[in-house]
C-alpha cells in the first residue's frame, strides 16, 4: 500500500499524538469559578460539595442569588437581574462591572467566599 506505515510506526506516531495532547492540556489555565462578560454573572461551583444561600453582589450594592449550586454546577445571570436593596436594577448602559462577590455555604455550614475584580474603580 503506498503511503501506509508498519503498525509499529504507527503506534508510535499515536503516542506522540497523546502525549502532546496531554501535556497542551496540563499547560491549560485553570477555570476560573467567576466570570463576567456578554453582559452576564457566571459563577461555577469548582467544588465537590453543593452550596446553598448563594449570593451574589455586584459593585458592593446590586445582589442576587439562589438558593442552592450542586457541586460542578454553574450559574450564569445577567446583570439586569441584579438589583439594590431599594429595588434599583444593574443599567449595563451607564455602569460597568469593578468586583463581585459570591458567598455560600458548604455542605458543612462552612461558608465559601469568591471574589473577582478589584475594589477601586479605575
Amino acid at each position: 500500500m503506498i503511503g501506509s506505515r508498519p503498525a509499529p510506526a504507527r503506534r508510535r506516531l499515536a503516542v506522540v499524538i497523546a502525549l502532546a495532547a496531554l501535556a497542551a492540556s496540563a499547560c491549560d489555565k485553570p477555570r476560573e469559578p467567576i466570570i463576567v462578560e456578554e453582559g452576564a454573572v457566571t459563577v461555577e461551583n469548582l467544588t465537590s460539595e453543593d452550596w446553598r444561600d448563594v449570593k451574589i453582589v455586584v459593585n458592593h450594592h446590586f445582589a442576587g442569588g439562589v438558593p442552592r449550586l450542586e457541586a460542578g454546577g454553574r450559574l450564569n445571570a445577567p446583570l439586569s437581574r441584579f438589583a439594590t436593596a431599594f429595588g434599583q436594577q444593574f443599567d449595563r448602559g451607564r455602569q460597568s462591572v469593578f468586583k463581585v462577590e459570591v458567598t455560600a455555604k458548604d455542605s458543612n455550614g462552612k461558608l465559601v467566599t469568591l471574589t473577582w475584580g478589584d475594589d477601586q474603580r479605575k
